[in-house]
């Protein structure tokens, strides 16, 4: 099963950028891609930089620490593109000014 979290309200997150927030102790990074919304997993795989720290460009987040880049839509490592290393994604839905991310029901239990 899943569960809808309310995360943020549009007006926290500005146009062509990001910012990050804790849902149920797990951090998420919230984009908007010019009103289209993207939520996916903060850290960077790497090293564990704020993904929603990052640089935000054509749909692609670049870390800030050392510039790997992820699709913030499809979670893949964009500098390698065959490589299975990728950023979970979630699904968004805004509902009046409230964005809404998806979460399994096991990710809540865990939290």
């Amino acid at each position: 099963m899943t569960a809808w979290h309310a995360v943020a309200k549009t007006q926290d997150i500005p146009t062509g950028a990001g910012r990050t927030f804790a849902v149920n102790g797990k951090l998420i990074a919230i984009f908007d891609l010019g009103g289209e919304f993207s939520a996916m997993d903060d850290l960077c795989p790497h090293m564990g930089a704020s993904l929603g720290e990052g640089y935000l460009e054509d749909g692609a987040v670049t870390c800030p620490w050392h510039a790997w880049r992820f699709c913030v839509k499809e979670g893949t490592w964009l500098d390698s593109p065959k490589s299975p290393l990728r950023v979970r994604t979630y699904p968004v839905r805004v509902e009046g000014a409230d964005i809404l991310i998806e979460l399994e029901d096991e990710e809540t239990a865990a939290m």
